[in-house]
This record gives structure tokens, sequence and C-alpha cells, in this order.
């Protein structure tokens, strides 16, 4: 899993005047009006289009490929003031030859509803003050690119991938999980559309998951007694594609916020989360997802043979090891070519054996 934690707040360029609060009251003024317009916008359709504004005026938008030196003119004889990353937005102001005037920080919060902000924020979701500068006109794209939305995600997938090797270049899970919000934000009738949308999700989801895991508080056993993991944006992704193989991933990455942390030896967490797992798999049957499901929750049922063998409850622990063999069943039957049949099955005969899979076997 990627190491780094938050996404990148960027360095504002000149300030503009403010109302004594540090706000520049225009800005202020824009950014309640574009929330009122994309939540109308969001209510009006199925797809994470943030605005409705004409091709003309979204055509200003844009990101970069690269890290981008800005300045304060169109001149690089000075040394460059600040940089912009990969996925952050910008607005386009004006062209001088092969330089772009551009307004930055002007990137909104991610999350419009009060009632769903994270429990953790990142510094790019607060608002920033629009400040300007220059950069050379190199590796920007925007709504109007061609093929815009296949070289945002390309180089989204390549910064997700590098984020997952032993030692990944920094920033790079949050550059990729920014780009691939561009993509269903610029291009919301690609194709590529409900797989962006998912995969900055999950890459946030992920990034959230690890900063949590570092709390002491991980490891009680009731999963509501820890922070929970913020759950708008996989959502987000069940709401505008809710039949999607992409809403059943999202809906599997949502079951971690109702897992315990540690089970302590106790049987309450593995029975609640086998029966948290099935109806996972009985809702999405066909889900790219299920067959996981179902082996967490043969898994489980495994190790409950041994906590209730351990309670002397054998009852208990002969039905335990009854379900574990009827999961692995279906997952044979369901899904005879997911090798989490195969490892049920071997969990199963294991069982069968008198083999402990909670704990260790020194027979």
């Amino acid at each position: 899993m990627p190491q780094h934690r938050s996404l990148p707040p960027h360095k504002s360029l000149s300030s503009r005047p403010t109302n004594g609060s540090g706000e520049t009251p225009v800005f202020r003024f824009s950014l309640v009006a574009a929330t009122i317009l994309l939540t109308t916008t969001l209510q009006a359709q199925h797809k994470p289009n943030p605005d409705n504004r004409s091709g003309h005026e979204r055509a200003d938008r844009a990101t970069i490929l690269h890290t981008a030196n800005v300045y304060v003119t169109g001149d690089n004889a000075a040394p460059p003031i600040t940089t912009i990353t990969p996925g952050h937005e910008f607005v386009i102001s004006s062209h001088n030859g092969p330089w772009l005037n551009i307004f930055i920080d002007t990137d909104s919060p991610e999350d419009d509803d009060p009632d769903t902000k994270p429990e953790f924020t990142d510094p790019h979701d607060q608002p920033n003050v629009p400040s300007s500068g220059w950069i050379r006109d190199k590796g920007v794209v925007g709504p109007t690119t061609p093929n815009g939305d296949a070289l945002i995600f390309g180089y989204a997938a390549q910064l997700e991938a590098q984020a997952a090797e032993p030692h990944p270049p920094a920033e790079a899970a949050a550059q990729a999980h920014l780009l691939y919000a561009r993509v269903a934000d610029y291009f919301p009738d690609s194709p590529l559309a409900p797989e962006a949308l998912y995969r900055s999700a999950d890459i946030r989801w992920q990034l959230n998951k690890a900063d949590i895991a570092t709390l002491p508080s991980t490891h009680d056993g009731d999963g509501m007694l820890r922070p929970q993991i913020y759950e708008g944006a996989l959502k987000r992704v069940m709401k505008y594609f809710p039949n999607s193989p992409f809403a059943a991933r999202a809906a599997f990455d949502l079951l971690d916020n109702k897992l315990c942390g540690d089970w302590q030896g106790l049987p309450n967490c593995p029975e609640k989360e086998t029966q948290l797992y099935l109806d996972y798999a009985n809702h999405y049957k066909t889900g790219p997802k299920s067959a996981e499901a179902l082996y967490n929750a043969a898994y489980r049922q495994g190790v409950l043979v041994t906590m209730y063998t351990v309670d002397d409850n054998p009852k208990l622990s002969a039905a335990a090891a009854k379900n574990c063999k009827s999961i692995a069943d279906q997952l044979q039957r369901d899904y005879p070519t997911s090798d989490y049949a195969s490892r049920a099955a071997s969990i199963a005969f294991r069982v069968s054996q008198g083999i402990p899979i909670y704990g260790t076997d020194r027979d």
C-alpha cells in the first residue's frame, strides 16, 4: 500500500484584496455559488459532472501531467516562485506564445455535504485563494483536449502503479487520486469515467485506512469505536454507477468500516463479519469481489471452529465447521475458476482434519 498519507497543499502566489478574515470576497461568493450549482447539477443527473457551464467556459479549466514551475511573468529568467503538481486544477486566463497565464489554488473542497465530512481532512480539501502565475504550455490537459480522458487516465495509472512499489515516488498516490478524479470530472461521458471515479475514491480510502491503522483505537474489538474512514467518495461511485462492477467494488471497500480491529480471541467479531460478507455476496452475486467475500466468510467460520473449541462449546464448533464446508462448496459451485474457491476448500479440509485455523497447531 502507498506510504504517502496526505495530499499536498500548494503555496499561494500573489494574494488578492481580502475582507479582513483572509478570504477574498469575490472568491468566497464564487465558492458559494459554485456549491449551489454543484448540488443542483448532481441531483439532476447520474454522472459526476460537477457543473453545467458551457463548453467554452469548461475549456478554461485544466490540469497538468508533470510538475511545472510557476513564474511571476512569462519568462523563466527569474527563479520560479512555486510549482504545480499533476492532478492539481487551474484556470487558464490567457496565452502568450509558449506561456500560459493561470489562476491556481482554485480547487473547491471535494466534499460538499457538511454531514459527510471526513474524519481526517486533507490539506487540499480546504478552499484556497486563487493566485496568478505563468507556466510553460506543456503537458496541459483540459476538457477539450483530444483524447484527454485517456491521457489523464494513463498517467494516473502509471502513478498508481509506482505508488505500490516498495519505495514509491513522493505523493504518487495522492497525484493519482486527483488525476483519476479529473477524468470523471472533465469527461463524464467517457467509458473511462466509472473506473476513474472508483480508482480515485479507492486510493483515498486506502490512504485514510492506512492512516487510521496507525492509531491505538484501530485495535478496538468494535469497529464503531474507532475513527471511521470517510465514505462519501465511494458512495458517490455507487450513486452515479449503481449497477456497475465499480459500485460492487466500492461497496466491498465500505465493509472496512464495519469490521472489528482485534478479535481478541472472542467469537463475536467473526460471527458478525461472516454475516457481513455473506450479505454482500448475496447482494452482488456476480460482482468482482463476491468470491473474495465468500472466502472471507469461510475463513471466519473456520476461525470460529477453533474459538468455540477453546470455549468448550462442541455444538457451536460443529455448526461452524459445517458452515465453513457449505460456503466452500458454494464457492466451488459458483466461482470454480477463482483461486478463492481453492483457498476456501483448503480451509474446509484443514477444519475437517482438526487443524486450528486461528492460532497455532503444535500437534
